[in-house]
């Protein structure tokens, strides 16, 4: 058996390197398999004591009461071969026994009988141990707590502060953060935030904390005015609590939170999005309970809002049913946002109940009225994440002409399968003329979809409405070419078409066709020359010319948009645009075209740099769309005048826009990551930095589930790490650069994975980890030289290194910066030769190099000042100046300074800064009246 055994130890080893998830629970449920099979109870219990652990950290309560009981038993059965500390670095017997009686606790299956006994049965093994009596108080508190027994807690409370804290202690940030709870559900909010803010203000941490003590945090933070940092605890403990279904409680905090503060859209994406949560862990109804009324309180503000028929996406889950029951109804079993708020206070009720019924209390039923109470509370505090995505859409028509317009505006934008649903209001309830129109549009929507068998089978009905309709001549050409007119055509079916166009062109000949059917044919022949655009818009005016004739405007004006892609296409931006605009003009065209119109001109406006006319025109398009109820068209034009907009440099314009596109692809369907993306960078560029962070992580986890390609993971969580570096948050920040780093080599693109390690060096040396940071830089500068085309990574990465070597007096330093200067020289980047050289300076000070780093500094102020810099010109200057005066030469030290005040007259901040430090050299040279002139200087 050595073999297994040997196995095992690995998969312990193994266990104890990884973190918490997913890949722990995995490897944990193989050891545990491994050790029955081998039949071996010692390694068994190895294997269970890590079980428990693991499941408590996942919230698999039921697994972790099983795994506690039978490591339990055998502890208590012979201590010596199974004892209470596996000393692996983790929970042993003793602190896992604090988990049990909370986990009783959360679920009205267990009596107060077993709850007590396991309360009792701990205390008297911590005595047997000789443990202090910290961790059994701490247990007796949270269960007296949890229970609504408010006198006994407080009771425990004062006593627990009074007894020595042990090894069994809860550690600093649990202990403070289950107070910090008790003190918020007793109104004693000041105490409560004082308890959170030493947690946070100590760097206390672990496993749940500090996400859940900031959630705890979040309503009395409201309830004392302090929006601001509600809103900050808010974003931190979710995005450091969304992922852990054993925070349920933290994210029902989160939910409410976000109800109460004005947040009701995000307040229904968070709900829609833990849903799921609910069959985690059967046993946790105590969470549960908590998540309903959280929910409860967010569908009601949803409601409240104007947006109760929204749908709540998942909740028709098999696995909720029995929270909200089956839905029944016309709506085909979606909950909407009103109905499923009303099923979750039902829940929570009916649970409540249960526990009241356990513990002969009125405990949750308190709990739900004050709960009822708080959701009426109101907030303002605006969070940029999430929007409502329902357009403002025209009422429905109500006969079938109003009908047949919207079909045909539909139709006449592209918004095939709104068309399809539009045409089957009317398409059986108009007369022959019309529809023969709308058959011909029903089959052009199926074709655009693809849904070529359909399309196929319709096309008799097809025929036999032409020929109702007396167009007999168009039925016999798309009775012999089928589909080929509403966009199948083959190679032959357009040498065919081609062939029948040119002699029909005698009006009076044999094979003459009326002028509609000869200007479709000429429009399908211009849409498949795509690569040939000159022959493209001579067909597509012909089809004009004929459709004029003809006297059918509707087609003409496809005809009119088909001539303006040709020109697009050949590079006749003006005459395309004017051919736009006077379509635009006219006052005939349907709402669908000129939405169409509306968006090839918004893009045309784009390409030639002019955003800001290009995002109008987008925004004009989606109203109409939406006015239109076309919700696949609102969405897409919502995301070009986001595009637009941000390319303008408005990105609190271009987050408005994406979004509601972002909310509008998830309800129907999309490019969901991608579009959130977008929302995510507009965040970022906006300063909304908290909530890009936490958006670039939903949109890495959704490029991982879909196997995205390393290089576009890379660049999402190199957004990521920039995002959680500007919000402060630098221990993620440095895992998220060493993920990027890692998927841009599995990319095989040097330039960017040495960048993202460049950044990662930078937050390390922020942290006084100076070795370690340049042992990055260099691994990152080994990097970067194989990359290709790629210099300014080249330069900022050997810069980067160059500078830390000048910081540390490592005379490698010079060579770098030599390369760096080098490489700037061949793509003339001036700035970057100055920049280089006031870093030449600094190194050479360090140095002790005097003479040699002033001269390098004047030299680095000449030449930004030579790019027009004057800002980092004064830098230089500056730092020139302050080394001549370090070396006692200050009369050098006065020219230097005089030439920062030159270079600083319109920045005043540098200006100040020169003039009071070249006050005090003169009035150390004795040249008072000069130094009292010029310290006046600092203050105009």
């Amino acid at each position: 058996m050595a073999g297994p055994k040997k196995q095992l130890d690995r998969l312990l080893e193994e266990i104890d390197r990884t973190p918490w998830g997913p890949q722990e629970r995995a490897l944990v449920a193989e050891a545990v398999a491994l050790a029955q099979e081998i039949g071996d109870e010692q390694l068994e219990y190895q294997a269970r004591m890590r079980q428990t652990a693991s499941a408590n950290m996942g919230g698999l309560t039921d697994l972790m009461l099983s795994s506690f009981a039978w490591c339990l038993a055998h502890h208590d059965a012979d201590p010596v071969r199974f004892p209470a500390d596996i000393d692996n670095g983790a929970a042993d017997l003793m602190w896992q026994f604090k988990w049990m009686a909370s986990s009783l606790r959360s679920s009205p299956a267990f009596a107060p009988e077993q709850i007590a006994a396991v309360l009792d049965d701990m205390e008297a093994h911590y005595r047997t141990a000789g443990l202090g009596m910290s961790g059994v108080l701490m247990a007796r508190f949270e269960d007296a707590h949890a229970a609504g027994r408010m006198d006994d807690a407080e009771r425990l409370r004062v006593q627990l502060e009074a007894t020595p804290r042990d090894s069994h202690s809860h550690c600093d940030a649990c202990g403070r953060s289950q107070v910090a709870g008790f003190f918020a559900d007793t109104d004693r909010d000041e105490d409560a935030i004082r308890l959170v803010e030493e947690m946070l203000e100590g760097g206390f941490s672990c496993g749940e904390e500090p996400e859940h003590a900031l959630s705890v945090s979040l309503l009395p933070y409201l309830r004392l005015g302090r929006g601001e940092q509600a809103r900050a605890a808010h974003l931190r403990s979710y995005r450091l609590a969304k992922d852990n279904p054993d925070l349920l409680t933290a994210i029902a905090n989160s939910i409410r939170f976000c109800a109460l503060s004005g947040n009701e859209a995000r307040a229904l994406t968070l709900v829609e999005r833990h849903l799921p949560w609910f069959a985690h862990d059967a046993l946790n109804a105590q969470g549960h309970f908590r998540m309903l009324t959280a929910i409860g309180t967010a569908l009601d503000a949803v409601t409240a809002a104007g947006h109760g028929a929204t749908p709540v996406r998942g909740a028709d889950s098999p696995d909720l049913e029995r929270f909200f029951g089956v839905r029944d109804g016309a709506d085909g079993g979606s909950w909407s946002a009103g109905g499923l708020a009303a099923a979750a206070w039902a829940a929570a009720e009916r649970i409540g109940a249960r526990f009241d019924e356990r513990d002969g209390t009125d405990n949750h039923a308190q709990r739900l009225r004050l709960a009822r109470q708080t959701a009426a509370e109101r907030y303002e505090l605006p969070i940029r994440s999430d929007v409502f995505a329902a357009p403002p859409v025209d009422t429905a028509p109500t006969d079938d002409d109003g009908w047949y317009r919207r079909a045909l505006d539909l139709a006449g934008y592209g918004a095939a399968a709104d068309t399809l649903d539009a045409l089957a209001h009317v398409i059986d309830r108009v007369d022959a003329e019309r529809r023969a129109v709308l058959t011909g549009q029903r089959l052009a929507a199926l074709v655009n979809l693809e849904r070529i068998d359909e399309a196929t089978a319709l096309l008799p009905d097809r025929i036999r409405s032409l020929r109702a309709a007396g167009l007999d001549a168009q039925a016999g050409v798309e009775e012999r070419f089928g589909l080929a007119l509403f966009g199948t055509a083959t190679e032959a079916d357009n040498a065919a078409l081609a062939d029948l166009l040119a002699a029909s062109a005698d009006p009076s000949g044999p094979g003459a066709l009326p002028p509609a059917t000869r200007g479709d044919i000429a429009l399908t022949l211009a849409f498949d020359l795509g690569d040939d655009p000159a022959a493209a818009l001579a067909l597509s005016e012909q089809a004009a010319t004929l459709f004029a004739e003809a006297g059918d405007a509707r087609l003409g004006h496809g005809a009119e948009i088909a001539a303006a892609m040709a020109l697009l296409r050949a590079d006749r931006g003006d005459e395309a645009l004017a051919r736009i605009d006077a379509l635009l003009a006219d006052a005939a065209i349907t709402r669908g075209v000129r939405a169409r119109t509306l968006e090839m001109r918004a893009r045309v406006h784009g390409g030639r740099g002019a955003f800001a006319e290009g995002a109008a025109d987008a925004d004009e398009a989606g109203r109409i769309l939406a006015e239109l109820g076309s919700r696949s068209g609102f969405a897409g034009a919502q995301m070009l005048a986001g595009a637009l907009w941000e390319d303008a440099e408005e990105p609190e314009q271009a987050l408005a826009r994406y979004r509601v596109g972002a909310r509008l692809l998830e309800q129907i369907g999309g490019d969901v990551p991608g579009a959130k993306y977008r929302v995510a960078r507009s965040m970022l560029n906006s300063g909304a930095v908290e909530e890009a962070a936490e958006l670039f992580g939903e949109v890495l986890q959704l490029e991982e589930a879909d196997e995205v390609p390393a290089g576009s993971r890379a660049m999402t969580a190199l957004m990521l790490a920039r995002s959680l570096r500007a919000a402060g948050e630098g221990g993620q920040a440095y895992g998220a650069f060493g993920y990027a780093a890692e998927l841009f080599g599995e990319a095989e693109n040097p330039a960017d994975q040495a960048l993202a390690l460049m950044n990662r060096a930078q937050i390390l040396a922020q942290y006084d980890e100076r070795d370690q940071a340049v042992e990055t830089l260099e691994e990152a500068a080994a990097i970067v030289r194989t990359a290709e085309d790629a210099p300014a990574a080249v330069v900022e990465v050997l810069h980067n290194l160059g500078q830390s070597y000048g910081a540390q007096q490592d005379p490698r330093a010079f060579a770098l910066f030599d390369e760096v200067e080098a490489v700037a020289r061949a793509n003339d980047a001036d700035w970057v030769i100055a920049d280089v050289t006031d870093s030449r300076a600094r190194a050479l000070l360090s140095a002790e190099r005097v003479d040699e780093g002033v001269a390098a500094a004047l030299t680095a102020s000449d030449a930004f000042a030579a790019v027009g810099d004057a800002q980092s010109a004064g830098g230089s200057a500056l730092l020139a100046a302050r080394a001549l005066n370090g070396a006692e030469r200050s009369a050098d030290a006065v020219a230097a300074y005089r030439a920062v005040l030159d270079q600083a007259a319109g920045i005043p901040p540098l200006r100040q800064i020169a003039a009071l430090e070249l006050g005090d050299v003169l009035q150390g040279l004795g040249r008072d009246a000069e130094a009292a002139e010029v310290r006046r200087l600092a203050e105009d």
